[in-house]
């Protein structure tokens, strides 16, 4: 029959075809067929499909899972090594399925989203990832390269093909970059913007390090200071160095002194119970510590991270109103560069990407269905 109409017709041709199977025990294993091409009158000519295989694969669809199932466990490089093809044929085997998977994608229902960039290799490369915030598992729905504008430029019209409607989406988590922020306010018009408290904590650290490295130039530091400034007296983690340096820190009246307990005071607003004692305590921590960095020039930093927390006072106290945060976005981000460390990278950002997708979302599981039925 004609593959395209089912019409009984006439056999056009043959060719021989040789598919790789699974081994059979430590032997290669290929299956050899004469697949016709029918000649309809209304298609033309016409190849048969064979039902072992997917079209233009010369692998049978179970070695295509067995590769897949390993794909998902080990670098692609020890998959390939594994079963003795090249990584970029084992390569386009997991482009297949990831694609074929992303079309069965159903959003829906996607109403909260997070949003935060991962390294895809060195030299300021990134992917940005999209999490569904209301799924407990799996909750990667979209990665793209990039970041900024164009990448919620890009997951607004993913959405839509998808069947999500950005004007449900009620709820974005991110950082303060000025980039994803007009993104969301263009392409998620309906969206409050929650920023993460984490990133917070980032731009405070990121400062108080330039504080640390100014001052440093003038008066020496000890060694360990450096990595204590990031832990508070009450770590547990604290080495006996890092505990003196800190101690010898507090009683300093230094400029990095002043801007690590600028930072250290950051905990007492986290510690908030509610939105209103939250804005209180934000108001509260800038008017005391803006009049701190006032009388010391090296702190300027300092008043950078004050004046970016106030500028986004309102997204930082909704961390309190909506409970969403981007920990777990941030716990994804730890096994996607976990994945990219043992495959010492990926030949491109597709690949990383496709990683990401059988690692966080729910392609993953849709494959593992697939593959049971």
């Amino acid at each position: 029959p004609c593959p395209e109409c089912g019409q009984a017709c006439p056999a056009h041709d043959f060719a021989d075809k040789i598919w790789r199977h699974l081994n059979f025990f430590q032997h290669h294993c290929y299956l050899h067929a004469r697949v016709p091409r029918t000649r309809c009158p209304e298609h033309g000519v016409k190849r048969i499909e064979v039902p072992w295989a997917r079209p233009g694969s010369d692998f049978t669809l179970l070695f295509e899972q067995a590769a897949m199932s390993l794909v998902k466990e080990m670098p692609v490089l020890a998959v390939s090594r594994q079963l003795e093809i090249s990584d970029k044929r084992l390569w386009r085997i997991v482009h297949h399925y990831v694609g074929r998977m992303l079309e069965q994608l159903n959003l829906s229902n996607i109403a909260a989203v997070g949003v935060d960039e991962t390294a895809s290799r060195r030299g300021q490369r990134y992917v940005t990832v999209f999490l569904d915030m209301q799924r407990k598992q799996e909750p990667v729905i979209f990665a793209v390269p990039g970041h900024g504008k164009e990448a919620i430029e890009a997951f607004h019209a993913f959405l839509v093909a998808h069947g999500g409607d950005p004007d449900n989406v009620v709820e974005v988590v991110c950082d303060m970059s000025q980039a994803f922020l007009s993104g969301v306010a263009e392409h998620l018009p309906m969206a409050e913007v929650t920023v993460d408290w984490f990133h917070i904590v980032q731009t405070f650290t990121k400062r108080l390090d330039e504080v640390r490295k100014k001052e440093r130039r003038e008066q020496g530091h000890p060694r360990s200071l450096r990595w204590a400034l990031l832990k508070s007296l009450d770590n547990e983690n604290l080495t006996p160095k890092q505990l003196a340096a800190l101690q010898e820190l507090v009683t300093d009246q230094s400029a990095t002194a002043d801007a690590w307990i600028i930072k250290e005071k950051l905990r007492w607003v986290q510690k908030a119970s509610t939105p209103r004692a939250a804005r209180w305590r934000i108001t509260n921590y800038l008017k005391v510590t803006k009049a701190a960095v006032s009388e010391k020039p090296l702190l300027t930093p300092m008043g950078k991270a004050l004046a970016t927390l106030e500028r986004h006072a309102d997204a930082v106290v909704r961390r309190w109103i909506s409970g969403l945060t981007n920990a777990r976005l941030e716990g994804m981000n730890g096994l996607f560069q976990a994945a990219r460390s043992r495959a010492r990278g990926y030949r491109n950002e597709a690949n990383f990407i496709a990683m990401i997708y059988l690692i966080g979302s729910p392609v993953g599981r849709l494959f593992d269905q697939a593959k049971s039925t």
